[in-house]
């Protein structure tokens, strides 16, 4: 059960990691297409396409020069003021977004936006659940706490950390989803930075467009090591349970870290969507780690504490998990091979 749960932890957050190096360098810096539109990046839109802004170099370059100097550190701490500046720099694109909306609202010039879902057959109905592991992937993140209170010096302040980056997190998720949709409405696309590469209808809103993603971009390259930390962490007790702690032996750190590096990289070349990464690592590892692992864990109960009522609880939470995702999946499939079809 336990090397289950860390194998399945450690292909969650590689799939973090690879959302997070395909997100940034594709989505953000070299652009991407979407239903046959190519949407431009920073830098494809400040200097042109070229070879040295595709997106294999681009990777190469930022992995080499940035992201393998902020994993290099053996102390979550170490990262500290690294987290706190992405915190602030998603602050600034939800504010950004925001003040865009509201200026939009007071014009007229935004479209009052669809408020529920058009069903028009089963196959609608069936598309609804595939948003379910993207909304779950966003909120797996308990698997950084133990590493973060083994660091802290006041043990009582896990509970109180834990609860304000909740409501942040949640804040920020909210305020996005809401200012975004309401300024793109049914523009809105799977990944909403795509829709900050045209005319946003306000003065400067090329300034505007690219402080947004830069800020955002910026946002996620600060996150990376926070996610790549606990990957590697769980790696190395996975493969060495036995042996002392990883950041005690520079070899084993040295050889976990690039190895982890050059396949994530590898990996977020082949990425064909960062909409299609979230559907799939949402439910399969997400589900297992945020809703089978926890009831599996009550329904073993070691300590036999665990209630009637806990265990028909974890019983419901398990079927509800495998029923939604297995349709989840299904329809993600579905989709993908009607996009080829079409293509």
């Amino acid at each position: 059960m336990g090397e289950d749960c860390a194998a399945g932890l450690c292909g969650y957050k590689q799939h973090r990691c690879d959302d997070c190096l395909h997100d940034y360098h594709c989505d953000v810096l070299s652009g991407t297409s979407s239903g046959g539109i190519h949407h431009r990046g920073i830098l494809e839109g400040w200097f042109g396409a070229h070879l040295w802004n595709s997106r294999a170099i681009v990777l190469l370059v930022t992995t080499l020069f940035v992201f393998a100097p902020l994993v290099s550190f053996k102390r979550l701490d170490s990262l500290s003021y690294t987290s706190a500046l992405s915190v602030a720099l998603a602050v600034v694109f939800v504010v950004i977004t925001a003040g865009i909306a509201i200026i939009k609202v007071i014009n007229g010039t935004v479209a009052m936006p669809k408020l529920f879902p058009e069903i028009d057959d089963l196959s609608s109905v069936w598309k609804l659940f595939t948003a379910v592991p993207v909304l779950v992937t966003a909120y797996i993140c308990h698997y950084n706490v133990h590493s973060i209170d083994n660091e802290l010096e006041d043990k009582t302040q896990t509970k109180p950390i834990v609860r304000t980056s909740l409501a942040l997190c949640s804040s920020v998720y909210i305020a996005t989803s809401f200012f975004a949709y309401l300024l793109f409405g049914d523009g809105t696309l799977d990944d909403v930075l795509a829709n900050f590469d045209s005319n946003l209808g306000i003065p400067f809103s090329s300034v505007f467009n690219d402080v947004v993603r830069v800020s955002y971009a910026a946002h996620v390259m600060l996150v990376f090591p926070i996610v790549f930390f606990a990957l590697r962490l769980n790696l190395d007790g996975l493969l060495f349970p036995t042996s002392r702690h990883i950041s005690y032996d520079n070899k084993r750190f040295t050889i976990i870290t690039i190895s982890l590096l050059v396949v994530i990289y590898t990996a977020a070349i082949f990425i064909p969507s960062i909409w299609d990464a979230f559907q799939f690592t949402g439910a399969t590892a997400a589900v297992l780690i945020g809703f089978i692992f926890p009831a599996m864990v009550i329904l073993r109960d070691p300590y036999g504490i665990a209630t009637k009522r806990d265990k028909i609880l974890a019983v419901t939470m398990i079927v509800l998990a495998v029923v939604s995702n297995s349709v989840a999946l299904y329809s993600d499939a579905m989709n993908i091979f009607r996009r080829k079809e079409v293509a």
